[in-house]
């Protein structure tokens, strides 16, 4: 994979492709756009840092900036994808209402994550939202029950954005930390990916804790 970004680096192609992703994944939630994001990250930094320390002391400060610039752009285009894929989704369950709603209703997990992503909305206060873009299939539960439940755009859309521009953030600094120390390698992608992976534990970890309190 790093070979394929790494081909498509300086060109819009890598940018699509990553959008593409993040944007069906809302629907598909297997789909690697995390890793995506990860690896061109990766794939940036690592080539950038080796150039740079070719070319010399100016040659880094330039390469840094361009770093920057290139670290700026794709952390905007996933945070953008997030949240345009999170509002097709809610749209989408929105005008489907009752279907969405039946799907929804013969899991009690997802009943219950839409209850609570009910209750944090009216409350005034979002961070399940947050919290669900990092856990696994947690974006599509909130964007869907979001839709379903008929919560307003203005309660929806400012933590949606949140999400999607910290969980690019996220994204983005994993990969890009990852190849300036270690280097355009699987072993920088893979250690990126696998913290991105436990941030999902976590995140996933802390949506269930109401659930267990609610047995108790």
């Amino acid at each position: 994979m790093l070979e394929s970004v790494g081909s498509l680096r300086g060109t819009p192609w890598v940018y699509v492709i990553v959008s593409l992703s993040i944007v069906l994944d809302v629907f598909v939630p297997i789909l690697p756009s995390g890793v995506l994001v990860i690896t061109a990250a990766t794939t940036a930094a690592g080539t950038g840092t080796a150039a740079g320390a070719v070319g010399g002391v100016e040659a880094v400060s330039v390469h840094t900036g361009a770093h920057l610039a290139e670290m700026f752009s794709l952390m905007l285009c996933a945070a953008t994808a997030s949240v345009l894929g999170d509002m097709v989704a809610y749209r989408l369950a929105w005008r489907g209402g009752d279907r969405f709603d039946r799907a929804i209703g013969r899991s009690r997990r997802l009943t219950a994550a839409q209850e609570r992503l009910g209750a944090a909305l009216t409350r005034g206060g979002g961070g399940i939202v947050v919290l669900a873009r990092f856990a696994p299939a947690g974006r599509s539960v909130v964007s869907l029950g979001a839709g379903v439940a008929h919560r307003t755009v203005r309660e929806f859309l400012p933590w949606s954005a949140l999400a999607g521009l910290a969980w690019a953030a996220y994204s983005v600094c994993l990969g890009y930390f990852g190849g300036h120390w270690l280097g355009t390698s699987w072993v920088g992608t893979a250690l990126s990916v696998i913290a991105l992976f436990a941030a999902g534990s976590a995140a996933a970890f802390l949506m269930r804790r109401p659930d267990r309190r609610t047995a108790h």
